[in-house]
């Protein structure tokens, strides 16, 4: 029995279906086309998870990430990140690989992870923790080469964790991968880690956005589109803010 499974299924709102529906853009042409909701909305998933992912195996995760459902594969992806999370307290070896299956589910089943809330609720959490202290050619491989824009998402969120321990060098890298990405979805993850990045060293993030990209010559704030710098220099004070976008930085 998939108890994770069963309690997701167990808490669907059918009222909440077609307000999920518009929120997550599921129409023809739209980013989550042909998504399936059950109307759950994340405070009850956390519940349901933290209720039951010590009683899930990698099997169990399997058949939730394969759902058809929004919400049971966000379950999955919380669940994963539970047993990660909690692999660290085990013994060396056996903490060790399981975290390691944990990362090789995760990049596994990167085409089931198919809309921002999937991503940004389970990348930095595990696939960010799991690189802190290891090479990250994965993310620039993932923001360079990505299957599709939420592989390329992955890529960028994922540095969260690393700006939370201080380390900002490769979210500037990433960014400048992404810096002329089509959709808006990645501009309003570029920017918003570029924020974050900010937070931890405002200088470093305004000497980003002044200088040009490697074979540019015009400022990156200059070039990248306008959501982008709108969320990076969200925290600015407010004239500053206004010369950014008016182009009128000194």
């Amino acid at each position: 029995m998939n108890i994770l499974l069963n309690q997701m299924l167990a808490n669907a709102d059918p009222a909440q279906v077609a307000g999920l529906s518009r929120f997550f853009k599921t129409g023809p042409g739209q980013y989550g086309e042909g998504d399936r909701f059950l109307g759950i909305k994340v405070p009850v998933t956390r519940a349901v998870v933290k209720d039951c992912w010590r009683q899930v195996g990698f099997p169990e995760l399997e058949e939730c990430i394969a759902s058809e459902y929004h919400e049971v594969r966000l379950a999955a992806l919380l669940a994963l990140v539970e047993v990660f999370r909690h692999a660290k307290r085990c013994p060396v070896t056996a903490g060790h690989d399981v975290r390691q299956q944990c990362v090789d589910f995760y990049i596994a089943h990167t085409d089931r992870i198919n809309n921002w809330d999937l991503v940004d609720l389970s990348c930095y959490p595990l696939l960010g923790e799991w690189l802190l202290d290891k090479d990250r050619t994965l993310l620039y491989e993932l923001a360079r080469h990505g299957k599709t824009l939420w592989e390329q998402r992955i890529g960028m969120v994922s540095t969260m964790t690393f700006i939370r321990h201080g380390q900002i060098e490769d979210t500037f890298a990433i960014a400048d991968i992404l810096l002329h990405h089509p959709h808006d979805l990645i501009h309003k993850a570029v920017g918003w880690l570029l924020r974050e990045a900010g937070k931890r060293d405002k200088a470093a993030l305004e000497a980003y956005l002044r200088q040009a990209a490697a074979g540019e010559s015009t400022p990156r704030y200059r070039t990248m589109p306008r959501t982008m710098l709108r969320y990076a220099i969200e925290k600015f004070p407010e004239e500053e803010r206004k010369s950014y976008l008016n182009a009128t930085i000194a």
